[in-house]
């Protein structure tokens, strides 16, 4: 009866924890089913709003862009290439992506270019040219193809030297100095009809800087030297023979004072007298106003007017 009793409460203890492990089973079961509470729903609307907000912005600012005051715009789109509208001051859309603009700076802008040239009577001549010039504001698609954006480089060093070499050559050395306003005249509208086939203006044209060879130089100055030498040799002539003609009349008017003199003698000898007694007069006032005491005779300073007779005259 025991061991019956025993074996009956071992088959009960067995049974007892399978249906402890099933009933552990089941219940993960139901822990794994249980839904959680959605607590994190207004923080996710607010991220994907910000989102979507930061996508709009990146997009608009991608479609706009501005052009300056004195800059104009064209668009190269990657489907057609360079459209031909032009884009004038102010905002402007874009597709982002297939477009982008390119700005130029349509201001009038300062090119100074140096050239060494020769003139009609062979002389070599330094020459600085000073230029302004923009590029057509309405023909900057036609700029931009065939010539880029540093067009200035690429055209006007060549045609400005070329019009240098051509207008110089039709001149003298001495004419370009006293001409020089007709030759930047003459620089400036070939200029202007060259730079036409490249759409560029030019506004204005000026020589700053004119050099001459050494030698020319040197020959220039030699000649203003020769000059001036002759003009002073010249005048040391016309002063020499207005010294002889100022001799010739003193001379003449001496001798008609001698003559005049002599007939005055002749008809009173009281002239001598009379001239005796300038003198002494003569005498005594430049002795009176001297700070010295002179003791002198008075017959040799013509002083001794007692001695005088004076006679009538005839």
């Amino acid at each position: 009866w025991k061991s019956g009793a025993q074996g009956h409460e071992a088959r009960g203890k067995r049974s007892a924890g399978a249906g402890g492990v099933g009933a552990t089973m089941e219940n993960l079961k139901n822990m794994k089913n249980i839904k959680m509470p959605k607590g994190g729903g207004v923080a996710g609307g607010l991220g994907g709003l910000l989102a979507a907000a930061g996508l709009g912005i990146y997009t608009l600012s991608n479609c706009l862009f501005n052009v300056e005051g004195g800059h104009r715009a064209i668009v190269f789109n990657r489907v057609v290439g360079i459209k031909e509208n032009v884009y004038e001051e102010g905002t402007h859309l874009m597709v982002p992506w297939f477009e982008r603009p390119i700005i130029y700076d349509v201001r009038l802008r300062p090119q100074q270019i140096s050239s060494a040239t020769g003139t009609r009577d062979l002389q070599t001549v330094n020459i600085t040219l000073r230029v302004l010039s923009r590029p057509k504001p309405n023909r900057l698609p036609e700029v931009y193809r065939t010539l880029g954006m540093n067009y200035e480089q690429r055209v006007l060093p060549s045609i400005i030297t070329e019009t240098l070499k051509s207008v110089i050559a039709q001149y003298n050395a001495s004419q370009l100095l006293t001409m020089r306003e007709a030759v930047s005249a003459e620089v400036m509208r070939r200029l202007k009809t060259r730079a036409m086939y490249f759409n560029i203006e030019m506004d204005d044209v000026s020589i700053k800087e004119l050099t001459f060879g050494k030698d020319y130089t040197q020959a220039v100055e030699s000649k203003q030297v020769a000059q001036q030498e002759a003009e002073r040799a010249k005048f040391y002539v016309e002063r020499a023979e207005q010294e002889k003609k100022s001799a010739i009349i003193r001379a003449q008017g001496e001798a008609q004072s001698a003559k005049l003199i002599g007939q005055a003698i002749a008809n009173n000898p009281s002239f001598i007298t009379l001239r005796k007694i300038e003198a002494a007069r003569a005498i005594g006032q430049i002795i009176s106003r001297s700070n010295n005491r002179v003791f002198l005779n008075t017959d040799s300073l013509l002083l001794n007017l007692s001695d005088l007779k004076v006679d009538k005259a005839r």
